[in-house]
């Protein structure tokens, strides 16, 4: 279990570096997403397990593509 919550961890700081890269807020990146801004924040912090539909949204929402939102991520 400790591994899967780390890995939900990293997803999570991945996505906040690259929404405040672009200089968005959660709402706006949520919005963009068509998801909850409360859904994103729970992401951002790793406490929800996101789905692979909804990791595609907020890739596109952010304009980056999976392969790069998820880049660096393993489950080791």
């Amino acid at each position: 279990m400790e591994g899967r919550s780390h890995v939900l961890e990293i997803v999570g700081k991945r996505l906040r570096e690259l929404r405040t890269k672009r200089g968005m807020s959660q709402e706006v990146l949520a919005a963009l997403a068509g998801l909850n801004r409360n859904y994103v924040n729970q992401v951002e912090c790793g406490r929800r397990n996101i789905s692979i539909i909804n990791l595609v949204k907020l890739a596109e929402a952010l304009a980056v593509d999976l392969a790069t939102l998820l880049r660096g991520i393993s489950g080791k």
